[in-house]
């Protein structure tokens, strides 16, 4: 593989593409597609577009794939219209930065043998903002050489990406506790604000004045301000993504029969978001789904 790897991206979201941006800003030749055409002509300006995903990974070094469910990476991989499995080769290194779990993670490698085995596991926390100056925790799993050959790639969209394990699944095992973390935390901020609203207080100063003291959190500081400004249509994450995290959280949780009571019932809250119809609005309805009951 060249020193300066090309890229085929593959999922241009909310997170997708701000990553693929600062892919192409750290001046890795990058070749985009979406499933979208606005997403992929919003990228025209940095990436050479393709017209299909088999197009976008055809002759390409690595391969990152950044989208949302694990049905849409069963999709991309083998979809019978556009899957690209058939275009990876022993030389190609596919990258999963999607948050899928580690099972589907596992599935893939399985599918894959015989194709491929560079298969690198790193999902990725930080949001958009973070996304889009090249500063994410990328939480990596797979072996020493692969590894190797995307660290191009890794370097320009993380501020750290620490390798978590030899095989890939472990860089999911890894963002499973990171959304678990995350998923309560936002719960936790939608249920103070909740409480400092239904007492009288002004939830603008709650939000400030505890930010300074040992209340604060990223999720606190960052969600809890759009709670307070009831910005729930300035979607920078939507409340799906947790409805899918959580869903992931519990079920590794029940494999290895671990209790989690507090993401039970987070997912419980981001669960009843999705039956009154929030799925598509910004995570931080939580608020609203508590005010409604």
């Amino acid at each position: 593989m060249t020193t300066t790897p090309s890229v085929a991206w593959i999922g241009l979201g909310a997170i997708g593409a701000p990553m693929a941006r600062a892919l192409a800003g750290a001046g890795l030749p990058v070749t985009a597609f979406d499933v979208f055409p606005a997403a992929r002509e919003a990228l025209a300006d940095v990436a050479t577009i393709a017209g299909t995903a088999r197009e976008a990974v055809r002759g390409t070094d690595v391969v990152a794939v950044m989208v949302a469910t694990p049905e849409q990476l069963e999709a991309v991989l083998h979809g019978e219209e556009d899957g690209i499995a058939g275009e990876l080769t022993a030389e190609t290194v596919l990258l999963i930065m999607s948050t899928v779990g580690p099972a589907a993670v596992e599935a893939a490698v399985a599918r894959l043998a015989g194709v491929s085995s560079s298969i690198v596991d790193a999902p990725v926390s930080g949001g958009a903002a973070r996304a889009a100056t090249g500063d994410l925790l990328v939480m990596v799993g797979g072996a020493e050489a692969d590894v190797a050959a995307v660290r191009p790639v890794l370097d320009a969209l993380a501020a750290n990406a620490p390798v978590v394990g030899p095989r890939p699944g472990d860089g999911q095992r890894f963002k499973i506790v990171n959304q678990l973390l995350c998923g309560v935390h936002i719960a936790a901020a939608g249920e103070a604000i909740a409480l400092a609203d239904r007492m009288g207080l002004d939830v603008r100063q709650v939000h400030e004045v505890l930010n300074t003291g040992a209340a604060h959190s990223f999720m606190f500081a960052d969600r809890g301000g759009r709670m307070v400004e009831e910005a729930y249509d300035d979607v920078r994450s939507a409340l799906t993504i947790f409805v899918k995290d959580m869903g992931l959280v519990t079920e590794a949780a029940a494999e290895v029969g671990q209790q989690v009571p507090l993401a039970t019932a987070a997912q419980a809250l981001y669960r009843r978001g999705s039956e009154l119809g929030h799925d598509r609005r910004d995570d931080s309805i939580v608020r609203e789904v508590l005010r409604e009951g």
